[in-house]
């Protein structure tokens, strides 16, 4: 992977020139003027650089000449303004390979890039092969008699192993882990300069992995290297040293046939400054990459050490993928954790040990004002409702429905509470158990505010309505009765006032009837009731309530007899208001035609419907939805609580009323349906 410098007081040129070229073979590094970038240039770092000129001129000039002096192989591309740069001529003099104008335009950027740096090739260097340095022969040490092993060794050995504990001690911090590592490493060999490339871990969010870039090798710790250098250096999976040890996973040597091939291994070799690569691995697959210098002395490390060395980085290896998984636990620990505090509702977490993992504030608000100890909830803190469930809840494996929970020493406040068990797939029960409550009491006191408020408008509007009903009925009465003593002894008075007390006694005496039906919700009563009789009987009740008399009404009979059950006088209400709602429809001409039949439904259940069809325009689907509520009426007369009183009679008797909408130039039909009682 290249390096691609971008020298400019602007970062707008910076993401230009970033999402313009290939992040696969770039490496875009910004910096603001040359002092900053210097020790990137003394380290052979960059391949190309860009160069802003547009704010300051002259003073791309003066960085030109200081990157022809520091770096004079090193390409030099000048990115001007639109206007005409007065200085172009002196830039290709002082040896800028192209001046470009902005904006950057991405396919003039990619053949620029392409001429200046091309593709390596595979063709060897013409630079002669090195000698490999051997390693040094040391004496073998004097065979210690088996029989009668020295102390001296086995306190050497007691000390190293002692010293090589001391990594234990750093197992969940992956960078103290990796350079005490490195020491150890230059104790014993003496490596004169060393570092850990590594892959960035996966991150795990609810089982899924999420994207990242884990083709790059950072440095994780490093021995004898600049920080300067490895923040801005990176090996790749794709190419390189990285890319070598990623498809053979062996170890590199710089000497080796393969290295001197490849001129980006041999550049990263030597900036580096090291001898040799080895993977590091975990037994499954790479996590990075270990590069080592020769020893202080100049000797070269053994191929016995080596393999020494890489079987000790693989188990390095495992150690810091159990650091990344429990970081990564951690992590999701924490963020469960950040999730239930700010949650409004009351969180417990318990295992099942019956011990509290987590309780957030809402919590600990709720359920620790009982507990007298600094702060802390024990699950014998809990009410005894709720730690009988959630006990329940572990020895069955299932969660608890919702139930409302009444606390003891505030019975005004109403909690939803919800158990959750958290089980894994592999476990018989579960390991924890969720408890949620939510504080339902401002609704529950919001909701049985709206309740009342609904109950007052109702009133309101019951009182309203009889009051214009009983006064409609009283008017003709009071007007009789303040005649009464000068025209009592006309005839034609006397029947006018014996009509108005009929009529307003019964206009009175129906709404006392609605009224009351409206009141029951049980069946007092339960008779035989044949069913042709009471629809005629029904009938003779409505026409009372009608001036106009009907004389082209249709009474279907039945196949047979059918006998219903329940309250004989109720069921006739029900019927003759639905008959005279029939009759009101068209009152110039009322028609009425009542069909009954029989029928059983999926269930086995047999029902009576007697289906009641006026004369007039019919109901629209709007209004049929609004028909059977109390007071809506469509008409003048009446105070709508026909239909309301019949759909309330029909449902103490289990059955149901059915409003059908009318079709075109049809009138509707309004459906009883009543449940036959089986023989």
């Amino acid at each position: 992977m290249k390096t691609l410098l971008v020298l400019g007081q602007h970062p707008d040129l910076v993401e230009a020139v970033r999402s313009s070229v290939d992040a696969s073979r770039f490496q875009v590094v910004h910096r603001t003027d040359f002092s900053e970038a210097a020790p990137l240039f003394s380290h052979s770092m960059i391949d190309v650089c860009i160069l802003d000129a547009e704010s300051a001129e002259v003073r791309a000039l003066w960085d030109i000449e200081k990157l022809h002096r520091e770096a004079p192989g090193c390409p030099v591309i000048v990115y001007a303004g639109q206007q005409p740069w007065d200085l172009e001529e002196e830039a290709y003099a002082h040896g800028v390979a192209h001046v470009l104008r902005k904006p950057v335009r991405a396919r003039i950027l990619a053949t620029v890039l392409e001429r200046l740096s091309p593709a390596p090739t595979a063709q060897p260097l013409p630079r002669p092969a090195a000698p490999r340095r051997a390693a040094p022969r040391l004496p073998a040490p004097a065979a210690a008699t088996p029989s009668s092993p020295s102390a001296g060794s086995h306190h050497a050995t007691l000390k190293a192993l002692k010293d090589f504990s001391s990594i234990m001690t750093h197992s969940l911090c992956a960078e103290a882990l990796l350079r005490q590592f490195l020491l150890f490493l230059r104790e014993i060999l003496g490596v004169n300069r060393a570092a850990l490339f590594l892959r960035q871990p996966a991150m795990v969010i609810g089982g899924l992995p999420v994207a990242d870039d884990r083709q790059r090798l950072r440095s994780a710790c490093a021995l004898g290297l600049p920080p300067g250098l490895l923040d801005h250096f990176q090996l790749s999976f794709e190419s390189g040293v990285g890319g070598y040890v990623f498809r053979t996973g062996r170890i590199l040597q710089r000497e080796s046939v393969e290295a001197m091939e490849d001129a980006e291994m041999l550049k990263e070799f030597q900036v580096l400054g090291v001898e040799v690569a080895i993977p590091v691995v975990d037994r499954e697959s790479l996590l990075g990459v270990a590069v080592f210098d020769g020893r202080v002395t100049g000797e070269a490390i053994s191929n016995d050490e080596l393999e020494l060395i890489f079987h000790l980085l693989e188990e390095l290896g495992l150690a810091i993928k159990n650091i990344w998984l429990h970081e990564q636990l951690a992590a999701n620990h924490e963020i469960v954790s950040d999730i239930l505090q700010q949650l409004s509702s009351a969180c417990v977490v318990v295992n099942r040990d019956l011990a509290i993992l987590h309780v957030n504030k809402k919590g600990r608000l709720l359920f620790g004002q009982a507990s007298q100890r600094a702060g802390e909830l024990h699950f014998s803190d809990l009410p005894h409702s709720l730690g009988s469930r959630i006990y329940q809840s572990f020895k069955s494996g299932a969660g608890v429905a919702p139930f409302k929970f009444n606390p003891a020493d505030r019975p005004e406040c109403v909690y939803s509470v919800s158990i959750l068990p958290f089980q894994k797939q592999d476990s018989v029960s579960p390991a924890s158990v969720l408890l949620v409550a939510e504080d339902l009491t401002q609704s529950e006191q919001l909701q049985k505010l709206e309740m009342e408020a609904s109950r007052l408008r109702l009133l309101k509007v019951i009182a309203e309505r009889l009051a214009h009903e009983i006064r409609n009925a009283v008017v003709p009465i009071s007007i009789h009765q303040q005649l009464l003593n000068e025209k009592y002894d006309s005839p034609a008075f006397r029947a006018s006032l014996e009509q108005a007390l009929g009529e307003g006694v019964k206009r009175i005496l129906r709404l006392v009837n609605q009224m009351r039906f409206l009141s029951k919700d049980k069946v007092e009563l339960t008779d035989s009731i044949p069913l042709q009789p009471l629809i005629e009987e029904a009938f003779q009740e409505a026409q009372q309530h009608h001036p106009v008399k009907s004389k082209t009404s249709v009474i279907e009979k039945t196949p047979k007899a059918i006998t219903l059950s329940g309250d004989r006088v109720a069921l006739k209400e029900a019927l003759a208001e639905v008959i005279l709602n029939a009759l009101q429809a068209n009152p110039e001409k009322p028609e009425v035609r009542v069909r009954p039949r029989v029928d059983t439904d999926a269930g086995g259940t047999t029902w009576v419907h007697i289906d009641v069809q006026d004369s007039g325009k019919g109901f629209t689907a709007e209004t049929a939805k609004k028909v059977p509520e109390a007071f809506f009426t469509t008409r003048n007369v009446g105070v709508g609580l026909g239909l309301t009183v019949c759909q309330r009679i029909l449902e103490t008797h289990g059955g149901r009323l059915e409003i059908r909408p009318s079709a075109v130039e049809e009138s509707s039909v309004v459906r009883l349906s009543l449940p036959l009682a089986a023989n």
